[in-house]
């Protein structure tokens, strides 16, 4: 079984708990991040000498956020509790509820395949992480893993929540926060001892947070003669999830141009592959698996995947945007990298016509020539490729709950 541990949360004093934490940075535009980083007290602000900052100098604009990190300690702005879990909980303005626990990931674990992934990352994205992890030494946003669901760490998590939470705040978009502290010695045992029967963590989002946590751990490894596994370094603040508690929404795509190709050039090309069919200027979103919703020139198309080239067991050929990535992006547009092509931009979706509709404004705003919309992964077939070992695109799960950044952070010099 993966190790999953108690930590020594750093959380906002009371004072603060309702403005010191952020939603992810990549929900702002740049000058949003420049307006909030001028709030003293703030996460942003914290880190405002990564984000905003004219220097140069990127090391020493990190020095100077650990520095402000540990003044905020010292003039307790912010808490750090004894070693606990966290049961943790969101709740939607429409009633959604997912919760879970917080606590520590080995990457050990990662790299022997008990925390398995389903999605390759971006090297140069990863890199930047890792770097920041060094010279910073603090985790602000958990990787979300999760795993079959487990009647019993249920029961002990509902019988958890008749406690009164150290955290309760509805943030700015009408979703309600809740965080219980679990640090009794008894309670601790019992979760242990159920979290132990789990065989194995999915990643379902955070591929490069805990790439980049093991990469930063590999060099760190390398330089201590003394490693053993026990080290700070070596651990992914992480929230565990049942897949009762995470939601897959469809991830899309925004290709700039189509080459060489006319519109009626393009459409013949993809007539190898897929059966079309024009939905005029009526948005589209894909019905099932192996239909994809295309947005060019100002019309939708639905494109529906040829029967014989749907693959007949798990695999790669079985995933809608694996196949988009073969025949579309490298058969036919000869995009050969799309890790790291700067000819493709990635639109979150939403389960239904809202998603498609955004993929549509950025395209007749200019933001690209043509959008593909692509049918949600199942959790099944998220946990079967990545039992597999395999790897989809990057890009193809966005996954509820969002989490916040900075609620509670993993000091890596503790």
């Amino acid at each position: 079984m993966p190790v999953f541990k108690p930590f020594r949360g750093i959380r906002p004093h009371k004072d603060h708990e309702s403005t010191f934490p952020t939603h992810p940075l990549d929900n702002f535009t740049q000058s949003e991040i420049a307006e909030k980083a001028q709030v003293e007290k703030t996460y942003i602000n914290m880190i405002k000498p990564y984000v905003v900052s004219k220097s140069k100098d990127v090391d020493r604009n990190l020095r100077k956020i650990r520095s402000t990190f540990e003044e905020l300690l010292e003039e307790k702005t912010l808490v750090q509790d004894n070693s606990s879990y966290y049961l943790y909980e969101q709740i939607y303005p429409n009633k959604q509820v997912f919760r879970g626990l917080l606590g520590l990931a080995s990457i050990e674990d990662f790299w022997n395949g008990k925390i398995k992934r389903h999605e390759s990352t971006i090297p140069h994205r990863k890199e930047k992480l890792a770097h920041y992890l060094e010279k910073v030494n603090l985790q602000a946003e958990p990787v979300l893993l999760t795993y079959p669901s487990n009647s019993k760490i249920e029961l002990l998590m509902t019988h958890e929540e008749k406690n009164v939470p150290i955290f309760n705040h509805t943030d700015s978009v009408g979703i309600r926060h809740k965080i219980w502290r679990i640090d009794n010695r008894l309670k601790l045992q019992q979760f242990k001892e159920v979290i132990d029967q789990i065989d194995s963590f999915y990643i379902a989002d955070g591929h490069h947070r805990i790439g980049s946590t093991a990469l930063n751990a590999k060099r760190q490894k390398e330089k201590n003669k003394k490693h053993n596994g026990t080290e700070a370094y070596n651990f992914v603040y992480s929230f565990i999830v049942s897949n009762q508690s995470i939601k897959i929404h469809d991830y899309n795509r925004i290709v700039n141009n189509i080459g060489d190709f006319t519109t009626e050039d393009f459409l013949k090309e993809l007539e190898k592959y897929f059966l079309i069919h024009q939905k005029e200027e009526t948005p589209y979103y894909p019905s099932q698996k192996f239909h994809i919703s295309m947005y060019l020139d100002g019309k939708f198309y639905s494109l529906h995947v040829k029967h014989d080239l749907r693959s007949q067991e798990m695999s790669l050929d079985n995933l809608d945007h694996h196949l988009l990535d073969k025949y579309i992006i490298k058969d036919i547009l000869k995009i050969e990298d799309s890790d790291s092509s700067d000819q493709i931009s990635y639109i979150k979706g939403s389960s239904s016509l809202d998603g498609i509709k955004l993929l549509k404004e950025k395209v007749d705003a200019g933001e690209g020539k043509v959008g593909f919309g692509v049918y949600p992964v199942s959790f099944n077939d998220m946990i079967k490729i990545s039992d597999l070992k395999l790897s989809m695109p990057p890009k193809c799960t966005f996954i509820e709950p969002k989490l916040v950044t900075a609620l509670l952070m993993y000091d890596m010099k503790q």
